[in-house]
């Protein structure tokens, strides 16, 4: 299934997608390939998953950045989500 990141927030390493069918899908860190971050409106494709606490995306793959911002910053900010990991 494919979606918009409707929100994430990288500090706490969790927010939702708005899949193609209408629904809001929780995703976590640990549903992205190692270096992946997602910011609002970042085209997605995922695997839906039904848990006792509601719908999940799980195996997030990045189709297509959302964000206007330049290479050069969005770059400085893996730099800087990647120091964030080392230091946990």
């Amino acid at each position: 299934m494919e979606g918009r990141v409707k929100f994430y927030n990288a500090m706490k390493r969790f927010g939702f997608i708005e899949g193609e069918d209408g629904n809001e899908y929780f995703v976590h860190q640990s549903a992205l390939q190692r270096g992946v971050f997602l910011r609002e409106n970042d085209k997605v494709s995922f695997e839906s998953a039904e848990t006792e606490k509601g719908k999940q995306a799980k195996n997030v793959t990045l189709l297509e950045k959302g964000s206007e911002k330049g290479k050069q910053e969005y770059n400085k900010e893996e730099e800087e989500q990647e120091e964030y990991d080392q230091e946990e």
